[in-house]
């Protein structure tokens, strides 16, 4: 017997995310300077910082040897001596000794900066105007950089980072929850210390939102992921959930199907609550687990969650 598709989240469910802006408390920055900069984290990256012209931003993952990833940055090359790498602060520490381990003689400096940047989120409205509004679009305003996000629930979005001293245009205050709903909606995960090496970047979509390069040269994990590409070995994605109030969602979560109750089909990786009451989350699920069956939260007899419709294309063709 066939069993019923997971059910679609009504469009009309989606909340509506307000204008407004907010310090990015959860963000923190590693800073990459000196000669090598470039160079150096071009070979530890999934993306091309290299061919990244500066005042240019790019998404990229830090992988295993596996092709795990252990972090996702949104990058901003300030120069060829100075990039800039924002992360979840909860995996800043363990990340930056990582990439400390393979300075060896290139001549960069890694560090924490996190308190040397003032990082602020701002939606809609608040938006400040750059001459193009496609993702990862990096544009310096005075002595900030300003980069264009995925935009969530039609709104766009965007990363203001710039001196402690100083913050964007006054603008309506956003609460953190506010923030959070607009980073699941938008669809693009950021790796957080519940998911660390869960994923290789495709799992969380990141070919489809240019976080990485199947062009550029060698990097921890580069052959899994181009093999996980091209062989067609891939059967995880990224999706976006919706469940009702009293579905309990947390990073790391196992979600579960009808097609099969006694083996988890999937994993929470972001979450956030809209003002009704409503859960939301982006979780990576086996293709065949979100195309058929049912999706229970937390256990085989879990609150059902329902799929919404990704804001971007999956690309099949690199």
């Amino acid at each position: 017997m066939s069993l019923p598709p997971t059910p679609l989240a009504p469009a009309q469910a989606l909340p509506e995310l307000p204008s407004g802006q907010l310090p990015l408390a959860h963000w923190g920055v590693i800073q990459i300077t000196g000669a090598d900069a470039a160079s150096f984290i071009h070979g530890q990256l999934s993306n091309d910082f290299v061919l990244l012209p500066d005042g240019g931003a790019r998404l990229a993952a830090l992988c295993t040897a596996k092709g795990r990833m252990q972090a996702s940055f949104v990058g901003v090359r300030s120069s060829s001596s100075d990039i800039r790498l924002v992360c979840s602060r909860d995996v800043l520490a363990p990340t930056l000794k990582r990439l400390s381990m393979f300075v060896l003689r290139a001549k960069a400096t890694l560090r924490d900066a996190t308190e040397d940047f003032a990082l602020w989120g701002l939606i809609g409205q608040a938006c400040l105007p750059l001459a193009q509004t496609t993702p990862w679009t990096c544009a310096r305003m005075g002595s900030a950089d300003v980069v264009q996000l995925y935009p969530a629930g039609g709104q766009a979005r965007q990363l203001w980072m710039g001196p402690p001293s100083e913050a964007p245009p006054p603008a309506a205050h956003l609460e953190a929850q506010q923030w959070a709903l607009g980073e699941v909606l938008s669809g693009v995960a950021t790796v957080n210390a519940a998911v660390v090496e869960a994923f290789v970047p495709q799992m969380l979509n990141y070919e489809s939102v240019d976080g990485v390069s199947f062009k550029k040269g060698c990097y921890p994990g580069q052959e899994v992921v181009a093999r996980s590409q091209f062989r067609g070995t891939l059967k995880r994605r990224a999706y976006i959930l919706a469940g009702d109030a009293n579905a309990e969602l947390a990073p790391g979560q196992d979600l579960f199907s009808s097609l099969d109750e006694a083996q988890a089909c999937g994993t929470v990786v972001q979450v956030a609550q809209a003002p009704s009451g409503r859960r939301y989350c982006i979780a990576s699920l086996q293709t065949e687990a979100a195309a058929q069956g049912v999706l229970h939260a937390g256990s085989a007899q879990g609150p059902v969650l329902g799929i919404i419709a990704l804001p971007y294309a999956l690309r099949d063709d690199i």
